[in-house]
């Protein structure tokens, strides 16, 4: 979702050294903590009332609203919506894998189809045409669902309504392993998911030798208007039992968790990284990334490769539809690294990690 929460105060801790610091912060000079050992599945946990004070960057208040209301909408105008029969959608098979192969498909915005150490992950589920409170879907959903294999896992970086779709989670057996942000068990619990895993930023758990790690993001949550802030939001890395890494960011502005999160996770094959919803700045440059963004994020941590997601699926801000495209692959350029190396997939496309 485009819009953002307003400010509050909270009690809740962070659970490992000092990763809670404003965006700017420098890093740290303390030595990498060590991975944390995996969570047990499923486990049932007491969390904060509210994780208000994992925010890294001032919330907006009445004169922010204000100015909104007065300056304009979250959409282009019609020069920016005519690109929409241009958008990149090529919906294929997906790739033929085995258990130490890495493949990902694009089944749209930040819903990926990740093939990783014999397992098939799902991110952020939305194959919903529509979502609440936003038009249409631009693209169709790249994958069909009956073209999935068994799903043996999902991922949720957060709550809002274009990450987690109820329509679409309802698709799923109530047994499917799905590993959630601290504090949103409950919402999956209430929809009798049986095998729900919650985690704080910096922590693990593992299923069939893949470990995931949940990890920070510049964000927030909210689906109703008394839950502001009261699960957890952030992104996940995925390493399988031969080291191969990949890094789904969710939905995320710019900042210091990424070269944090770099540092800990060393030698990350791919990130998916957010690069649309960005415009205005003003408005939304704390919680989206700007194509540029995403690509100094990419170096950041240090991933070898860049797939764009978080684009070309719903209309939720102001830029024109096709010019995140254009302005990541310019910034790619920009920064002089290989061309091969960022995976610009259309809708439905995919790619296998050599």
């Amino acid at each position: 979702m485009t819009q953002q929460p307003r400010s509050t105060t909270s009690t809740s801790t962070p659970t490992q050294d000092d990763d809670v610091a404003p965006a700017h912060a420098s890093p740290p000079a303390s030595p990498v903590p060590p991975l944390a050992e995996p969570r047990p599945p499923a486990e049932r946990r007491v969390w904060p009332r509210t994780f208000h004070d994992r925010l890294t960057a001032p919330l907006p208040g009445l004169r922010a609203f204000a100015r909104f209301a007065r300056e304009g909408a979250l959409r282009p105008g019609p020069e920016g919506l005519a690109d929409i029969p241009r958008l990149p959608f090529a919906p294929g098979p997906l790739p033929r894998v085995d258990a130490r192969t890495v493949a990902v498909t694009w089944a749209g915005h930040a819903s990926w189809v990740v093939r990783i150490g014999g397992l098939t992950v799902l991110t952020d589920p939305v194959w919903s045409r529509r979502i609440l409170g936003t038009p249409a879907r631009v693209t169709p959903v790249g994958v069909a669902w009956s073209a999935l294999p068994r799903v043996d896992a999902v991922v949720i970086s957060h709550n809002h309504y274009d990450h987690l779709d109820a329509s679409t989670l309802r698709r799923l057996p109530r047994d499917t392993p799905v590993f959630v942000p601290a504090g949103l068990g409950r919402w999956f619990h209430r929809r009798r998911f049986t095998r729900v895993t919650e985690l704080d930023w910096w922590e693990a758990a593992e299923l069939g030798g893949v470990r995931l790690d949940f990890v920070p993001a510049h964000h927030w949550s909210k689906r109703t208007l008394t839950d502001t802030c009261r699960s957890l939001w952030g992104g996940w890395v995925l390493t399988d039992s031969d080291g191969h890494r990949v890094y789904f960011a969710g939905d995320t502005g710019y900042g210091h968790w990424f070269s944090r999160i770099g540092r800990r996770y060393p030698g990350i094959d791919l990130a998916l990284l957010p690069i649309g919803a960005y415009a205005p700045r003003w408005w939304l440059s704390d919680v989206h990334c700007d194509p540029e963004e995403a690509v100094r994020a990419a170096r950041d941590v240090g991933a070898r490769r860049m797939a764009p997601m978080h684009w070309g699926t719903f209309v939720l801000s102001a830029e024109p539809v096709l010019e995140p495209l254009t302005r990541v692959r310019a910034a790619w350029e920009k920064e002089g690294l290989p061309r091969d190396d960022l995976w610009d997939l259309p809708v439905g496309g995919s790619r296998i990690l050599e």
